[in-house]
């Protein structure tokens, strides 16, 4: 079995170095590694440093990137796909190659994240390194769950069903694309089961710079979910919770917002997406106007 590491990256060369470095302890080689960027200032140093990576241009865009990503892959079986801030524990892929084997009907994995810093305010690459240092003992290797969808800071897909059915990740959700990890993830339901590797962690250092501008992201809380309910790759019934608990948290934290947080532009953005949705007018591509 050939396994790559996908990542794509935007504006941040110091931290994607970082993940890199975490990529040469994994007990379990990766067979290739490819970073898709927007501009040479994206892997500044980085050709110098990790000579094994393959670097991609692709326009911006996670989903863009990452279905670049895709299509350089024909010579692997599978692909795990970690943001550039995402450190896994050495074991990450042994884990997935082992139950991929074991596991012939799993077309989507995700791992179990330790610490997640995108909900608060970041992590630096110490501290989650300290947290994979001092983290209990991992599960067996081949203990999995069901999972709803994978979390797309640390996700992994057999790439058979993809090829075999023409399935990407949605090149309409722009920019940080909202919910694209569960958009694809329930896309590939019908044709394998969708698991998490309970002995695969890692921890999201949920790094701030590169982020779209609160009333974008707050937009996309809103129309997001509704777009894929209207696709038919996120139930109603998740959908509509969802976009309601992002405005509800944003309008009750806007007075007194976090540091890091943009509270008052992603409620601007809920809102422009509320008038958006009763005229019509909804889109996810609408942020790029904002």
């Amino acid at each position: 079995m050939r396994i790559a590491v996908g990542i794509a990256t935007r504006g941040r060369p110091a931290i994607l170095a970082e993940t890199l470095a975490e990529l040469d302890r994994q007990t379990r080689a990766p067979d290739r590694i490819l970073v898709c960027h927007v501009s040479d200032d994206d892997v500044s140093g980085i050709a110098a440093r990790f000579p094994g990576v393959e670097l991609l241009r692709g326009e911006a865009g996670l989903p863009r990137q990452r279905n670049r990503i895709i299509a350089a892959l024909g010579d692997c079986d599978a692909v795990a796909f970690f943001d550039d801030d995402f450190l896994p524990a050495p074991e990450w892929l042994a884990v997935l190659e082992a139950v991929l084997k074991d596991r012939p009907d799993c077309s989507v994995a995700t791992g179990v994240v330790l610490a997640d810093g995108a909900k608060g305010p970041g992590l630096s690459p110490m501290e989650a390194r300290a947290v994979l240092a001092t983290a209990p003992p991992a599960a067996a290797p081949l203990d999995t769950a069901p999972a709803f969808n994978a979390y797309g800071c640390n996700m992994a897909l057999r790439l058979a069903p993809l090829r075999k059915h023409g399935l990407r990740f949605d090149e309409e959700l722009p920019l940080y694309a909202w919910y694209e990890d569960i958009d694809l993830s329930r896309r590939l339901l019908p044709h394998g089961t969708i698991l998490r590797l309970l002995a695969a962690r890692g921890v999201h250092l949920g790094t701030k710079s590169g982020r779209v501008p609160g009333r974008r992201l707050g937009y996309s809380q809103v129309v997001n979910p509704v777009y894929l309910a209207r696709k038919g790759s996120f139930p109603w019934s998740h959908a509509l919770p969802s976009a309601g608990r992002h405005l509800l948290v944003n309008l009750l934290k806007s007075p007194w917002p976090e540091k890091e947080v943009d509270r008052f532009g992603r409620l601007r953005g809920n809102l422009r997406g509320l008038w958006d949705l009763l005229r019509g007018r909804a889109h996810p591509g609408r942020i790029t106007e904002l």
